[in-house]
């Protein structure tokens, strides 16, 4: 069955934003000129999604905003014949998104489980907004990819430095075909001289509907919340679960350094803005070098 549907939970509070997101979701922080939530929805939309439900929480009204149609600011940027931005402007209101809320903050598992009515008896796309992948195929669509070719559930993972594995879900790999991982065992932040590899699992995901079942019945785990990885570690009891280390360069923007990357990276992808941020990095760096920081 075509992998059609796509979950993004958006319900956190964002704390490590704070007082940004005190009124602010951590979701509709700009990189660059576009709110980290738009970057992956377009993600999704390049990999052939066709709908995307948004799980909320409470104060994320903004998002719903971002992606409806704002037609008095349409209608000045077409008065005043400003189409490159009227165009921007439509963009994020194309897709056909829906939305429901997370009552309560129960964890990733829980969120989305919250989906569950959405879903139905279908696979499905999930997508962290913390994580932004850069690629000439999208990060999804090449899990799909391997989705259509396994018709077995499918985990974005990436190789990450040793010292922070105790940062992520960890796969422990037993058979390797090119990228394809078949994997013994799932493991929720272990510490660091426990992790069974440093193959961390990086916000995409293509499930089989049978987690949504195993969602329902998980127990809290680490830091009493529903941890999807507990899930998982229980669907690959009865049917496999693949990691694919997927290809692209993926930027956390979880964390203030992570978004301050990002920001830098994305704004050097624009040809119109590079020569301005180096120039204005290499001031930076002289000023700093001159004061002896």
């Amino acid at each position: 069955m075509k992998v059609k549907k796509a979950i993004i939970p958006a319900a956190g509070l964002g704390t490590r934003f704070l007082p940004a997101t005190k009124a602010m979701p951590k979701e509709m922080l700009p990189v660059v000129d576009k709110p980290t939530i738009q970057y992956i929805v377009e993600e999704a939309i390049e990999s052939g999604i066709e709908d995307i439900i948004i799980v909320t929480g409470k104060g994320k009204r903004a998002i719903e905003d971002h992606f409806d149609h704002a037609f008095e600011l349409e209608d000045n940027l077409y008065k005043k014949e400003k189409f490159d931005l009227l165009d921007k402007v439509k963009q994020s209101a194309k897709v056909d998104i829906h939305y429901i809320r997370q009552k309560e903050p129960k964890g990733l598992g829980h969120a989305i489980w919250c989906a569950r009515k959405f879903i139905g008896d279908e696979p499905f796309a999930v997508l962290l907004g913390d994580d932004i992948v850069r690629s000439d195929e999208p990060c999804l669509k090449q899990l799909i990819n391997q989705y259509n070719e396994t018709d077995s559930s499918v985990i974005g993972v990436k190789q990450v430095p040793e010292e922070e594995t105790d940062r992520y879900g960890i796969i422990a790999p037993k058979k390797q075909d090119g990228r394809l991982y078949e994997v013994e065992h799932f493991v929720e932040k272990p510490a660091v001289d426990k992790a069974p590899s440093n193959l961390a699992i990086i916000g995409r995901y293509v499930f089989t509907p049978e987690i949504m079942d195993l969602l329902a019945t998980q127990e809290t785990g680490r830091g009493g919340e529903v941890q999807l990885t507990d899930a998982i570690e229980r669907l690959n009891v009865d049917q496999p679960v693949y990691g694919y280390e997927f290809e692209g360069e993926r930027y956390d923007v979880g964390d203030q350094i992570g978004f301050i990357k990002t920001t830098l990276a994305i704004a050097m992808e624009r040809e119109e803005m590079r020569e301005d941020v180096l120039h204005h990095m290499r001031e930076i760096m002289e000023k700093h070098k001159s004061m002896n920081i």
